[in-house]
């Protein structure tokens, strides 16, 4: 597959209108930014000017919309405005906001959408960042929420909301999030609320900008508006500010989201875990043989790790020792019936951290891990030829060139042996 390129929009979008919060009126200006900028609020009606990355970790406040701050400047309601951009894949942008709130404009995501497409995109040299789920991320909220992201080849979000009225009930749906589906299915969904809420919600300071011209409300009766734009509006909503709310990640997302009684609150925690196992998955890599070779001075017949798998430079390590009956201390341990000695299994691990040890101190070619203490060593069951003995060893603490770490060994899932180990840096 060819690179991803990052986009940005190809020219300047223009919007004016209230904040359904503040009932203040805002302009935002949508304009192209450099590769590798991403999307960023500035409000220039403040002398300060401070840059408002749409990022995770500037979230601020879920209640009612996501709101954004840097430095004491706050963003309000940022996630119409980011579907849309993530829907079109737009990975670069500034948004200059003269306002302490997005403007709401109908309620739905299809003003921004629209506004964007007419610009038109500009492809850029860089590539795109890609957040891509590749295993099961679960998240529990608050109120019965669930959360479940699955890897997935595109970006997919099936939701499931419920509410004690009539006009809502239990919806279901699920939706492919592309800029022609986002077009069809989910831009005109409008945000939506209960008349019952209002004078306690504008008390606090919310709701003051809402009215039946940006907003589905609900009283008793049922809908106040003149009808919905689609039947289960409220679910297309729910899932529109999810796609904005994931956008937040800060790249172009792939999985599948299985979101049931989705909120703001929620799908930020989401957002969270799936960007932790995304940096997490960065942050590792393999070690081939030939690395272990420049890194350990072991040779043959005392080299014995194969292959690291995964590799946290400074936290954790797991190294693979594939035992066949070709290994020579099956000559003598024992020939009718062989069994890897332990101290070979232990010396294994030593290894494997030895390699993690190693990567934490600069001039490696220079160094070597001399091992100076043994503790908690446990055998629990036998290593025998046809085994895999999955190493798994972490840093307790490194001070100096004194490290203690942790480790243990499994064959099929199963502990063969565990032991805490130090050692010490010397030069060679």
């Amino acid at each position: 597959m060819s690179a991803r390129r990052q986009r940005t929009i190809a020219g300047e979008v223009r919007i004016e209108g209230i904040g359904v919060h503040t009932g203040l009126v805002a302009r935002l200006a949508i304009k192209p930014a450099p590769p590798d900028t991403g999307v960023a609020f500035t409000r220039v009606d403040l002398p300060c000017r401070t840059r408002v990355p749409a990022r995770l970790d500037f979230v601020t406040a879920t209640e009612l919309g996501t709101r954004l701050g840097s430095n004491g400047v706050e963003i309000l309601t940022v996630e119409h405005v980011l579907a849309a951009l993530a829907a079109l894949e737009v990975d670069n942008a500034t948004l200059e906001l003269d306002g302490p709130e997005v403007p709401i404009l109908d309620g739905s995501f299809a003003p921004y959408f629209g506004a964007l497409e007419e610009a038109g995109l500009e492809r850029q040299t860089a590539e795109a960042e890609v957040i891509e789920v590749t295993e099961v991320v679960s998240v529990e909220g608050e109120q019965g929420a669930v959360y479940v992201a699955l890897p997935n080849d595109g970006y997919r979000v099936s939701a499931t909301i419920e509410f004690g009225h009539a006009a809502i009930g239990r919806q279901h749906g699920g939706f492919v999030i592309d800029d022609d589906s986002f077009r069809n299915d989910l831009a005109r969904a409008r945000t939506f609320g209960f008349r019952a809420d209002a004078d306690s919600l504008r008390a606090r300071g919310l709701a003051r900008g809402a009215s039946l011209s940006n907003t589905v409300v609900l009283d008793g009766e049922g809908v106040m508006n003149n009808g919905l734009r689609y039947a289960d509006e409220f679910l297309r909503h729910k899932v529109g500010d999810i796609v904005g709310d994931l956008a937040l990640m800060g790249g172009r997302f792939r999985g599948h989201v299985v979101a049931e009684r989705p909120s703001h609150r929620g799908n930020i925690a989401l957002a969270r875990a799936i960007r932790e196992q995304h940096d997490r998955r960065r942050r590792i890599r393999t070690i081939d043989v030939m690395e272990i070779l420049d890194a350990l001075p072991h040779r043959y017949p005392l080299l014995l790790v194969d292959r690291v798998v995964e590799f946290e430079p400074g936290k954790r390590i797991l190294g693979l020792k594939n035992v066949t009956i070709n290994e020579p201390f099956f000559r003598g341990h024992f020939p009718d019936h062989p069994i890897m000695p332990g101290v070979l299994i232990i010396e294994a691990m030593g290894q494997v951290g030895g390699l993690l040890l190693m990567d934490a101190v600069a001039d490696t070619e220079d160094k070597v891990v001399y091992f100076m203490a043994l503790d908690n060593v446990k055998w629990r069951r036998p290593v025998t030829p046809g085994d895999q003995v999955l190493f798994e060893v972490e840093m307790v603490n490194l001070r100096r060139s004194v490290c203690k770490m942790k480790g243990k060994g499994t064959v099929n899932g199963r502990v063969v042996a565990e032991a805490e180990m130090m050692a010490r840096i010397v030069d060679r």
